[in-house]
């Protein structure tokens, strides 16, 4: 497989060169410099823009160990490899304090040349993004890759954060883990990261749960022909359909431990057996993960390896729920009211802002894509306004079920604490009641019908609580 990686190589003995050239050549690594004279090595790696510098340590005119502190102060974002035939551990120590990455004794395995090398890519890369996400972190400038983001519907600063930190990473080879909670829009996040990352292959997506070890297998990797009883043809896996693009891989954490040994390697090497082939396969296609579990949590609990967890972690986005970014909410509600109204072939409805309001307060268990549903139902039943009567019943059956999916009963000691956080201390249930109808005329602005409506009670007996309560209201 074929790697556009920069690689400078100084040595002043034409055989070793030779030889270095060919192992990396052989490897894929076509992006070579090749230089004999250590004082031309600075001027070269700067006009090839070298990312790893292979450098022989015993040279005329110029030492390796200095050509190393002259191409430190002049790129260092270059990974320096020392390599001699000198095995001498103080020697060794003096090129590691000054800087080089690691220190390889000719002759040289070709083995571990190419291990190293990888090494050192990796730590290229990551130089590189930890100086892009210094700038980013610390500029508040807006994106650049407007068009990856698109489809995310935020005004939030947090959100916008997320975003700057994607387009850091964008480039960048490693996996990225997406962690949010059901309905955050983790598959959107994946895309915003295929789309950043300007690769020109497709992004292929594909939820894992439920799939077995042989599924798993067949799935991602392919088959050849007659692999397995009903193999009439080969099958290319989705690894291979993501070829210089991106495999999403979704609710990661519902792998099987098997799978997850084989995904390790795959993530590891870059290549993969096609179930029934004995043929192995390369990849560069990127691979992006998204759970909403605490993976820590998994590894105590031994249901997924540390060192899966360990290898997909090099970046991390973690969504916030609807709930933290309550901004996010008059936007989202109009986006959806103006996008539902358009697949109806309608006119959008105006929205009522005692609705605003109360969305605003409404937890959304089920985050953004709760927030869609609703609206979907609401906007097909209202006519050419919006009001909080046309959301309130399947809010309350929202949360219910919530609830129930959680474990826990509605009215269970969860909500009890809940109540505590609010009064102080555990109220009576008239002290509830007194509250409920209190919130439900502030959110309706005094409008006894939509209060009514909002507390699942008819008009008349909201009346009557009023009456004894000598609330008053607006005229309706």
């Amino acid at each position: 497989m074929e790697q556009d990686i920069a690689i400078l190589v100084v040595d002043d003995e034409e055989d070793s060169l030779f030889s270095t050239k060919a192992a990396l050549y052989s490897a894929g690594f076509r992006n070579l410099q090749l230089v004999s004279d250590p004082r031309l090595a600075v001027a070269a790696a700067q006009k090839h823009r070298s990312q790893v510098a292979i450098i022989d340590l015993i040279m005329p005119h110029m030492s390796g160990q200095e050509l190393l502190g002259e191409l430190s102060l002049a790129m260092p974002d270059t990974v320096m490899v020392m390599m001699t035939a000198v095995n001498d551990v103080d020697t060794a120590l003096g090129c590691m304090k000054s800087g080089a990455f690691d220190y390889l004794v000719k002759p040289v395995d070709k083995k571990r040349l190419l291990a190293t090398v990888e090494k050192a890519i990796e730590v290229s890369g990551l130089r590189g993004q930890l100086r892009s996400l210094q700038h980013m972190v610390l500029d508040n400038s807006q994106v650049q890759h407007n068009k990856a983001f698109s489809r995310i519907v935020s005004q939030s600063s947090r959100m916008h954060a997320l975003f700057r930190y994607i387009e850091a990473i964008s480039c960048s080879p490693q996996p990225v883990l997406i962690n949010g909670e059901t309905g955050t829009g983790k598959e959107l996040f994946a895309e915003a990261v295929h789309c950043a990352s300007g690769r020109t292959g497709q992004f292929v997506a594909v939820n894992i749960a439920g799939l077995d070890d042989t599924m798993f297998s067949d799935t991602l990797f392919g088959h050849v022909k007659g692999a397995f009883t009903g193999a009439e043809r080969s099958r290319e896996g989705l690894i291979a359909q993501a070829e210089n693009g991106t495999l999403f891989l979704d609710e990661i954490g519902e792998l099987s431990e098997a799978s997850q040994v084989k995904l390790l390697r795959l993530l590891q090497d870059r290549r993969y057996y096609p179930v029934g082939s004995d043929s192995l396969r390369s990849t560069n296609a990127r691979v992006v993960l998204a759970t909403n579990r605490d993976l820590i949590e998994a590894t105590t609990e031994g249901v997924f390896r540390k060192d899966l967890l360990y290898r997909i972690r090099t970046h991390s986005v973690i969504i916030p729920p609807l709930r933290d970014r309550p901004e996010d909410i008059p936007l989202l509600l109009n986006h959806f009211v103006e996008r539902t109204a358009e697949s109806y072939q309608r006119p959008a409805p105006t929205i009522a802002p005692e609705l605003v309001s109360f969305l605003r307060s409404y937890a959304f268990p089920g985050n953004v894509r709760e927030l869609e549903t609703l609206v979907f139902d609401a906007v097909a039943r209202c006519g050419e306004r919006l009001e909080l009567v046309h959301m309130a019943a399947n809010i309350r059956e929202h949360s219910e079920l919530h609830s129930s999916l959680e474990g826990e009963p509605v009215g269970g000691a969860g909500n009890g604490c809940v109540l505590s956080g609010v009064f102080g201390y555990f109220p009576t249930l008239k002290e509830v009641e007194d509250f409920a109808v209190s919130a439900a005329l502030t959110l309706t602005d005094g409008v006894q019908s939509k209060a009514a409506s909002l507390l699942g009670i008819s008009k008349q007996a909201l009346s009557q609580k009023l009456k004894k309560g000598n609330g008053s209201v607006n005229a309706d």
